[in-house]
C-alpha cells in the first residue's frame, strides 16, 4: 500500500510538472497579448501595464478594414466546410471498407496513410499554377479542396476503425425488420459510431484551422486568407515596432474556438478514444 501511494505521488508530481511546462508558453502569449508595445521586451511575466488596445485593434475598421476579422471568418467557414465534407465522404468510405470485402481494399487504407504523411509543401507549387489558371487562387473553393487531401484520408483511416467494431449482427437485425442497407447505415451504424465520428470531426477540423502553408500559398488577400497565413502580415503601428503584442492577442482569440470545441465535446471525444465505437 505505502509503495502503491508512493507510485501515485510519483507520477502526480510528473503529471503535473509536464502540465506546467505546456502551459507556461500559453500563459506567455495571454501576457502578451495585454502588454504595451513599448513593454513586450521588458521580459516582465507579469504586465506592468495592462491593456486591451491589442485586441481593440484587431477588430477595428470591420470587414473591410479589419487586418483579422475577416480572415477569421474565413478561417471558421473554410474550416466547418472542409470538416463536413470530409467526414461525409469519409463515413461511406469507411463503411465500405469496414463491411465489404473486394480486392484492394489494403491498398486503400495504405493510400489514404500515405496521402495523409505526403509532405504539404510539395504540391503547393503545382496547386499554384492549376489555380491561377482555372481561376479557383484566392476563393474559398480554392482551400477546401486542398484541406480535404489533408482531413479526408486521416477521417477514413480513423472511421474504418470504428465501423469494425461495430456488430455486423445489429446491422443484420434491422435488415430483418425491413430496413434497407441506406436505413440500417443511417439509424444503426451512424449513432452507434458517434463517438468515433465526433473524435475525427475534431482531428478534421484542428487540421484544417492550424494549416498554414495552404493558406499563405494560395491566396493574396483577406478575401479568402485564414488567420494563420494573416498573422503573417500584421505590422506595427510603424516600421520600427514589432507587432508581437498583437499577434499574441490574435493567437489568443484564435485559440478559443478550439477550447470551447473540446468543452463541448469532450465526453464524446474521450469515449471515442478510449472505448472504440460501442461500449463493453
Amino acid at each position: 500500500m505505502q509503495r502503491g501511494t508512493r507510485e501515485y505521488a510519483f507520477w502526480s508530481i510528473a503529471i503535473a510538472l509536464a502540465l506546467i511546462f505546456a502551459l507556461i508558453p500559453v500563459i506567455w502569449i495571454v501576457s502578451l497579448s495585454f502588454k504595451t508595445p513599448e513593454t513586450v521586451t521588458d521580459g516582465r511575466f507579469i504586465p506592468a501595464h495592462w491593456t486591451l488596445d491589442n485586441y481593440k485593434v484587431l477588430f477595428e475598421g470591420g470587414l473591410s478594414n479589419s487586418p483579422f476579422l475577416k480572415p477569421l471568418i474565413n478561417s471558421i467557414a473554410i474550416a466547418v466546410i472542409s470538416t463536413l465534407i470530409a467526414i461525409t465522404l469519409a463515413a461511406f468510405a469507411a463503411y465500405a471498407i469496414a463491411r465489404l470485402d473486394f480486392p484492394g481494399k489494403g491498398l486503400i487504407l495504405g493510400g489514404a496513410l500515405a496521402i495523409a504523411i505526403f509532405p504539404t509543401i510539395s504540391t503547393v507549387g503545382p496547386l499554384f499554377d492549376i489555380w491561377r489558371s482555372i481561376g479557383l487562387y484566392d476563393t474559398w473553393l480554392g482551400l477546401i479542396i486542398p484541406y480535404l487531401s489533408l482531413t479526408l484520408p486521416i477521417s477514413i483511416w480513423t472511421m474504418s476503425a470504428f465501423f469494425r467494431e461495430i456488430p455486423w449482427e445489429m446491422e443484420q437485425a434491422a435488415q430483418v425488420d425491413g430496413a434497407t442497407t441506406w436505413q440500417a447505415f443511417r439509424k444503426v451504424i451512424v449513432p452507434l459510431a458517434a463517438p468515433g465520428v465526433f473524435t475525427t470531426a475534431i482531428i478534421a477540423f484542428f487540421i484544417a484551422w492550424n494549416d498554414f502553408v495552404y493558406g499563405i500559398s494560395l491566396t493574396s488577400t483577406n478575401r479568402a486568407r485564414t488567420v494563420p497565413a494573416a498573422l503573417a502580415f500584421f505590422t506595427g503601428e510603424s516600421q520600427f515596432q514589432q507587432p508581437t503584442a498583437a499577434i499574441s492577442a490574435a493567437a489568443v482569440v484564435v485559440t478559443i474556438p478550439v477550447i470551447i470545441l473540446v468543452l463541448l465535446f469532450q465526453r464524446r471525444i474521450v469515449s471515442g478514444l478510449t472505448n472504440g465505437a460501442v461500449k463493453g
